[in-house]
């Protein structure tokens, strides 16, 4: 017998209307969205599926609502007696993994990614970073783009994704000029990731400020009943 994994997806994967035909179909799904909305204080329904690309992009609401959709989702399809012997997700999806494995329950998982998503969008103010996926551009040749920027703007390597998809971060100019030299260099595509922020990337460092950092102390030991 096979072993099933389930891997969950991160920023990037967000659209307008995700969720609704299980929110539609499906009780379990609807729970899920009550809850989420409940625990932050906000119509989360309303956003997914009738708000405006721009607002579900920044970063704050980004997290909440991909992790409840994948929550909504994952509870149909636990209902119906399917379930996985590993799990993992990609960057924001580790936390839709540690719900699943019980790390966290829901409620308090929706709260710190909001939270999470709060600190890292305030590090870097929306329009001066974001990402871009590069497509048919083996490693030499990146080499050769990221050197020609270096002394531009900070653009770093995020994600190697596949030999086929590497995936860099940083600030818009220099990822501009990046995509460009990429497309000379014969990349088959270049794609900017509907993002806010430039993850994974050394301009998020700003994020661990110590304000920031007692501040998300305070958080945890609120969700775990502290004082």
């Amino acid at each position: 017998m096979r072993n099933a994994a389930f891997i969950f997806p991160g920023q990037g994967s967000q659209y307008i209307g995700m969720g609704k035909d299980f929110y539609d179909e499906f009780k379990e799904s609807r729970y899920v969205l009550e809850e989420a909305s409940d625990a932050l204080s906000m119509d989360l329904r309303k956003l997914c599926f009738d708000g405006s690309e721009e607002e579900l992009r920044k970063t704050e609401n980004t997290q909440p609502a991909i992790l409840a959709t994948s929550i909504a989702m994952l509870r149909v399809v636990e209902k119906e007696g399917i379930d996985c012997e590993y799990t993992a997700g990609l960057s924001l999806g580790e936390y839709t993994s540690i719900v699943l494995s019980g790390g966290f329950d829901f409620f308090d998982a929706i709260k710190i990614v909001q939270k999470r998503g709060g600190f890292m969008q305030s590090a870097v103010p929306l329009g001066v970073g974001g990402m871009v996926a590069i497509l048919g551009l083996n490693q030499q040749k990146l080499s050769i783009v990221m050197e020609s920027v270096r002394e531009e703007d900070i653009v770093e390597v995020a994600n190697y994704n596949s030999p086929e998809q590497i995936v860099i971060s940083g600030e818009l100019n220099g990822l501009k000029s990046a995509s460009k030299k990429a497309l000379e260099l014969g990349a088959k595509k270049v794609v900017e990731l509907p993002l806010s922020a430039p993850f994974h990337s050394s301009l998020l460092f700003k994020a661990l400020n110590i304000s920031d950092l007692e501040s998300f102390d305070r958080t945890m030991k609120i969700l775990q009943g502290g004082v």
